[in-house]
């Protein structure tokens, strides 16, 4: 058996992966709030957390693992959203639910083993915020029922900080029905025309935070192996569920371990639509950008550390994948090479599995890089790729033909031939077969083409 280490966030430290029960391994990712297109950021959590589903089945077989990533459909922004558009809200739900699943299948994210709406569960959300009023953990007040953190010993354990320094740090709503200014919505009243559900409280609907305590339960039960999410969600979201959850099943473990993926930036800053460069991932696509080179520059940079996307490090993924792919000739997929799911098995180091296929490429071990591949995700190959990746090396290497035709030119009359020997050189180094005859200059991609060594030229 493959030893599985994480990096669990609750313990701050590398522990080695033990299930609960080795015949069913159960996760759960908080998933998105529908109400517009994912963006690129919204992305990362799903292929991380891909490749972590993908190691699970490789090790414990696909039968014995659960995932479970829900979809928050009553909320705030999507009530907005239907309003703007004047549309009903199952509508705008629908709509975009069905957008985020197309365009995650697109980055080669397998479907989860279920994927709950919130909607689907007010009953038992109801169900559990009365047993938290019954133990004494929540209470009502004015048609809301908040959680009262000071029941609850441990609330900041696992992002690390004092309620003290919460309530400093974070957007508190003060409010005269709460008891301390930390106490979390629970149920709240529905406005006139907003969606809502008959409660003992009052017509309502639910907090945001009880909706994946009360569907990770009905799913996975009170104690189950592995909770993830983005880091931006470990404080208030990730700390208010093990609150209610610990404090609902008294004795329960909630989630084992807890992962974290760190945040997506573009071109080194922060997307915003301020600056101009925010865009989804339906954006990418759209412009021509296969899923496939999005997931690989995504799995180029450790889940824990911010992530970097760059038009660089496209066009270097384009090219590396544009390479594999034309090696892949007749060649069917081998067996997942080990040092493949060891790199992926300590804490989904998928640089370093990265880095194991393209020595495996370089020995020319095409069904073993083929095998690594498709364990990563990384098998969305189709004609349609493959014509836009040379495409954009045609359009590249025509760019180059006219410039070292230029330089050749000029040497002719001046005798000095150094810098068509130096330009023929570095396109040698890249791959680039440059064939030269009265007729003209011809560059053509050869059998190691790299197109990220064209950079400079």
């Amino acid at each position: 058996m493959v030893e599985i280490k994480f990096h669990n966030t609750a313990t701050r430290s590398k522990e080695v992966f033990t299930p609960i029960d080795p015949d069913n391994v159960r996760m759960y990712v908080c998933g998105p709030t529908v109400y517009d297109r994912a963006h690129l950021g919204n992305a990362r959590p799903v292929v991380v957390f891909d490749v972590l589903y993908r190691l699970l089945r490789e090790v414990y077989g696909p039968d014995h693992v659960t995932y479970v990533r829900n979809f928050t459909d009553v909320d705030d922004k999507i009530i907005e959203r239907a309003n703007r558009d004047g549309k009903e809200i199952d509508q705008i739900t629908s709509e975009t639910t069905q957008w985020y699943l197309d365009d995650m299948a697109a980055l080669g994210a397998l479907e989860p083993t279920a994927m709950p709406r919130a909607t689907q569960h007010i009953g038992d959300m109801v169900t559990m915020i009365e047993g938290l009023i019954d133990s004494g953990h929540a209470y009502a007040a004015e048609g809301h029922v908040l959680f009262a953190v000071d029941s609850y010993d441990d609330y900041g354990k696992l992002s690390g900080r004092s309620v003290d320094d919460m309530i400093a740090g974070a957007r508190v709503e003060v409010a005269p029905y709460k008891r301390n200014p930390m106490d979390f919505v629970l149920w709240k009243p529905a406005k006139e025309g907003e969606p809502g559900w008959d409660s003992p409280w009052g017509r309502g609907r639910p907090g945001w935070h009880i909706e994946c305590s009360a569907m990770s339960y009905e799913l996975l039960g009170e104690s189950f192996d592995i909770h993830g999410g983005g880091n931006d969600l470990m404080f208030p979201h990730h700390e208010n569920e093990i609150a209610q959850s610990k404090c609902a099943h008294a004795g329960a473990g909630f989630a084992n371990v807890w992962l974290h993926n760190e945040m997506l930036q573009v071109e080194g800053k922060k997307m915003s639509k301020s600056l101009g460069n925010f865009f989804t991932v339906h954006d990418l696509l759209e412009q021509g950008v296969p899923g496939e080179v999005i997931r690989f520059v995504f799995l180029g940079t450790h889940y824990r550390k911010p992530m970097d996307w760059t038009e660089k490090k496209r066009e270097e993924a384009e090219a590396t994948l544009g390479k594999w792919h034309r090696m892949r000739g007749s060649n069917k997929p081998g067996a997942v090479p080990k040092a493949i799911v060891d790199a992926v098995a300590s804490d989904l180091n998928t640089p370093e599995a990265i880095s194991v296929l393209h020595k495996l490429a370089n020995i020319g071990d095409i069904e073993g890089l083929l095998g690594g591949l498709d364990f990563l995700g990384l098998k969305t190959i189709d004609t349609e790729m493959l014509d836009l990746i040379r495409e954009g090396e045609q359009e590249r290497l025509s760019e180059l033909e006219a410039k070292l035709t230029q330089l050749r030119i000029g040497a002719m009359d001046t005798k000095d031939f150094s810098q068509v020997d130096a330009m023929k050189s570095a396109l040698i180094a890249a791959g680039v077969e440059v064939r030269m005859s009265k007729a003209g200059i011809e560059l053509v991609p050869g059998a190691g083409f790299d197109r990220a060594k064209l950079e400079g030229l």
